[in-house]
């Protein structure tokens, strides 16, 4: 790792594993102008597939699933910090013995992981990736998966 002040190399002076047990913080020290940063690494997590309803295929985006919990929780109390462990936490079980995930496994995964946590996100998050029709689709919805 180069110091980010001078592109001199580094050593690590103090390693401890995170609460997720994922991820690894490392306080690091420049040899050369003593500058101190931290680095937190994670392994790096499998390509997979997406298989969509229509059978289409697309390279999974964690990135883009991130943006998309993130519309959902606007303003309640769930951190960043809680939607990377949800969606790391899934990740995981998603890549068991397999190279791809259904979009609609994903789906039903985070609105039940949600509703653990909020359950306004959790219907919020449903309301983007769920075809309601009307107002009583969405009346049904919460009353069968919410309640």
């Amino acid at each position: 790792m180069r110091c980010p002040k001078c592109w001199f190399s580094t050593k690590v002076i103090d390693s401890r594993d995170l609460e997720n047990a994922n991820e690894v913080r490392r306080r690091r020290q420049c040899e050369e102008c003593w500058y101190k940063f931290t680095t937190y690494e994670k392994p790096e997590i499998t390509r997979f597939t997406v298989i969509k309803s229509s059978w289409w295929k697309q390279m999974y985006d964690r990135d883009k699933l991130v943006g998309s919990i993130i519309k959902a929780v606007n303003k309640t109390d769930i951190s960043l910090q809680d939607i990377n462990d949800i969606i790391s936490e899934l990740e995981l079980s998603w890549m068991k013995n397999k190279n791809w995930v259904t979009s609609k496994r994903i789906w039903k995964d985070i609105i039940e992981k949600l509703k653990d946590i909020n359950k306004v996100a959790a219907i919020r998050y449903a309301s983007v990736y769920h075809s309601f029709k009307n107002e009583n689709d969405f009346i049904e919805f919460i009353k069968d998966k919410m309640i």
